[in-house]
């Protein structure tokens, strides 16, 4: 397999992860249950999942008024998406 195929895979992978956390906290909000820490969403995002995490939030509006979030996810998807550029340019 190709290492930029396998990229794909990890990034689809994490991806999943994190919209299924995201998914899982907002419920657990509803319900009064044990959460997820912020620290675990946010080690998440840091991993690649940052773009799918920030548009589950968007959509379900879940933790959208936490500034770490609303400005934390999208500095790491940017700085994110200008490693995977530098990476194919570079490495691949």
């Amino acid at each position: 397999m190709k290492p930029v195929f396998i990229l794909f895979i990890y990034l689809a992978v994490i991806s999943l992860i994190a919209v299924i956390i995201t998914l899982s906290d907002k419920q657990r909000a509803k319900k009064g249950k044990w959460r997820i820490k912020e620290s675990t969403l946010l080690i998440v995002s840091a991993l690649g999942g940052s773009v799918a995490m920030y548009i589950t939030m968007q959509l379900i509006r879940h933790k959208t008024q936490k500034l770490k979030f609303m400005l934390g996810i999208p500095l790491m998807a940017l700085l994110q998406a200008a490693l995977f550029i530098l990476a194919v340019i570079y490495v691949f």
